[in-house]
């Protein structure tokens, strides 16, 4: 497993992934390209074998970071990608000048609540039936320091 810099031709590979991953609320490719083309976002890849299967963003802007997305293909899950991903996001928005970290993340996703709370983030607020067409709640995380 290897993690780089994510390009714009990883769109469709990343648009794979995400629309598998978030059928009910799945970015478009317009907005995914937008994301991969900002001045301001760092985006990885989780690669093997040349084959993506899990990607991750961040805007950086200033002293502020947030994580814009993860995600990592079902077969890669429980085996630490997703603590590398996010670990080289932070990585990357500390060298940046960041000095905290906010997030969301689905009420319903117990898994990545913990492994954010492993990684230092507090739950800070909830933003109730933020995830459409869903209506589920999303937990605000921080980090600080970053």
């Amino acid at each position: 497993m290897s993690l780089r810099a994510a390009e714009v031709t990883d769109l469709e590979a990343i648009m794979g992934i995400e629309t598998a991953i978030f059928a009910n609320d799945a970015w478009n490719s317009k907005t995914m390209k937008s994301e991969l083309k900002s001045r301001a976002n760092r985006y990885v890849v989780l690669t093997e074998d040349d084959r993506i299967v899990g990607y991750g963003g961040a805007r950086i802007v200033g002293c502020e970071s947030d994580i814009q997305t993860i995600a990592i293909t079902e077969g890669y899950r429980g085996k630490g990608e997703g603590r590398k991903l996010m670990e080289a996001l932070m990585n990357a928005a500390r060298a940046e000048g960041a000095l905290q970290m906010f997030l969301e993340v689905r009420a319903d996703n117990p898994v990545a609540v913990t492994l954010y709370e492993s990684l230092g983030f507090e739950k800070i607020d909830v933003r109730h039936g933020y995830y459409q067409p869903d209506g589920v709640d999303a937990i605000v995380m921080m980090k600080e320091p970053l």
